[in-house]
């Protein structure tokens, strides 16, 4: 009979996440991944993303906005995308380091202006003027490493770098 054991820190598989990097670094052909999603629109501004066989994400605009606030808006999904991500970012590297999260939130707010949303200000900046990260994290590691650990997981989060950066987009089109 044998017995499968896992180590876990933080809730997290250390083994697993030693085995990615192990296959990342032995062969970086592993890193390239690509991530899909796929949106359903259902009418005025509700619509819903599938990606992979969870369930589907709601998005709704609120009254305010002529939705009727049955979901969270596209820019509350991205502020909540930054936060699940920075919060993989420090139980994964955390874990890495040998430091145990007792409690770990991050609290997101991000100032966006609507005139050109709403067609009045054309050519202007549709989304977010900036954004801000306030992270509370309850461990008995040092201050230092606690430090070490937040600009480590700040440089590296793949949704921080996707919203500090140009990403190329493009878009296309088919009717009928």
């Amino acid at each position: 009979m044998t017995t499968n054991t896992t180590t876990l820190l933080n809730d997290v598989d250390i083994e697993a996440v030693g085995g990615l990097i192990q296959a990342v670094s032995d062969d970086s052909a592993k890193a390239a991944t690509r991530w899909r999603a796929s949106v359903t629109w259902l009418g005025g501004f509700r619509s819903e993303a599938k990606i992979r066989s969870f369930a589907p994400i709601a998005s709704d605009e609120p009254a305010a906005l002529g939705g009727t606030d049955s979901a969270p808006n596209p820019v509350e999904q991205v502020l909540a995308a930054l936060g699940n991500c920075l919060a993989v970012g420090y139980a994964a590297n955390a874990t890495a380091r040998g430091i145990e999260i007792k409690e770990l939130s991050v609290d997101i707010a991000g100032n966006l202006d609507l005139h050109t949303f709403l067609g009045l200000r054309p050519g202007g900046h549709a989304g977010f003027d900036d954004i801000t990260v306030e992270v509370r994290l309850v461990s008995d590691a040092t201050q230092e490493q606690i430090a070490d650990l937040h600009e480590h997981v700040l440089s590296t989060s793949p949704v921080g770098h996707t919203l500090r950066a140009a990403v190329p987009l493009s878009a296309s089109i088919t009717l009928g």
